[in-house]
């Protein structure tokens, strides 16, 4: 099994900045594909940036040149950094991961979501 277990939410006025983090642990082979998501009451989750093993990155149109999303392999972490923050980035952000392990003779790949963490931006 593998866990993720985000960090860094919080209140902040707009135009102000948080860094979230995401920690996986667990029966860990590789970390493969990551990504940051959120969902804002009464929609959708929505995708927020990718980052591939080798560190490229995709970001949705809302938040390019704002958020930057980074991972650091050796502890297997991946930090989505947030800045000029709006309030309509509002919403529990959610780090997802696919991940290859081993168990007994053989390797598999699973995905993998964290609890989420609160973000609220006021006005």
């Amino acid at each position: 099994q593998v866990q993720l277990v985000e960090s860094g939410g919080g209140l902040v006025q707009a135009g102000g900045s948080l860094r979230l983090s995401c920690a996986a642990s667990g029966n860990i082979f590789r970390l493969n594909a990551m990504g940051w998501y959120r969902q804002a009451p009464g929609k959708q989750r929505e995708l927020v940036a990718t980052l591939t093993s080798d560190g490229t990155t995709n970001y949705a149109d809302s938040v390019k040149g704002r958020f930057t999303a980074s991972r650091d392999n050796a502890k297997n972490t991946v930090f989505l950094q947030m800045n000029s923050l709006k309030p309509e980035d509002t919403a529990v952000y959610y780090c997802n991961a696919d991940v290859t392990s081993y168990s007994a003779d053989y390797y598999y790949s699973r995905d993998y979501w964290g609890q989420g963490t609160q973000v609220t931006v006021s006005s």
